[in-house]
């Protein structure tokens, strides 16, 4: 009877660490939904690829400020396999299970390779983070592609179709060391 007693206190309990974190993410996602504009929809015709598409993981996306504050508006803060294309007009993160994510030209700040983002670590700088505008939020999202080689080629091509300044640029951007891919 004692054995049953602990094993149904220990059952209460993950219960209640369970139900405390689905109330929390419950509460952040009411709480960006009044803070964050709607995310922009994909165009029907993006235009031109200027990479190859790359496939791997969609990380997530987090505010700009803090990389574990994770956006948990809708299904954006889903970790998902999928690809990444680029067009003149924009990114599109195409995700594997959730809606595709759309991130305008017009909306890029800057672009960087790091090895953390949205409680995702990874050795040497195995992410593509691009930094982005959402109304008056900045926002970066992550995507970890297959091929380790292309991430510098990433980086610089939406670069290339960023409107931003270079000095827009070295306010947003947090340097990183042995940034080599990995």
């Amino acid at each position: 009877m004692e054995r049953f007693l602990w094993v149904l206190g220990m059952a209460a309990m993950v219960a209640l660490v369970f139900f405390g974190m689905w109330r929390g993410w419950g509460n952040r996602v009411r709480r960006q939904a009044a803070e964050l504009p709607d995310f922009p929809v994909p165009p029907a015709e993006p235009g031109e690829e200027l990479l190859p598409a790359a496939t791997g993981m969609y990380v997530g996306t987090t505010r700009a400020t803090d990389w574990q504050d994770r956006i948990a508006v809708g299904d954006i803060g889903h970790r998902a396999n999928g690809t990444a294309h680029l067009h003149a007009s924009g990114l599109l993160l195409r995700r594997t299970g959730a809606s595709d994510l759309w991130i305008p030209a017009e909306s890029i700040v800057d672009s960087r390779l790091d090895h953390k983002l949205a409680n995702k670590v990874v050795p040497g700088a195995g992410l593509v983070v691009v930094t982005w505008r959402l109304g008056e939020q900045l926002l970066d999202t992550g995507f970890r592609g297959d091929d380790k080689t292309t991430q510098t080629d990433w980086v610089e091509a939406v670069r290339a179709i960023s409107p931003a300044d270079e000095l827009t640029r070295d306010e947003t951007a947090e340097p990183v060391r042995g940034s080599e891919a990995t």
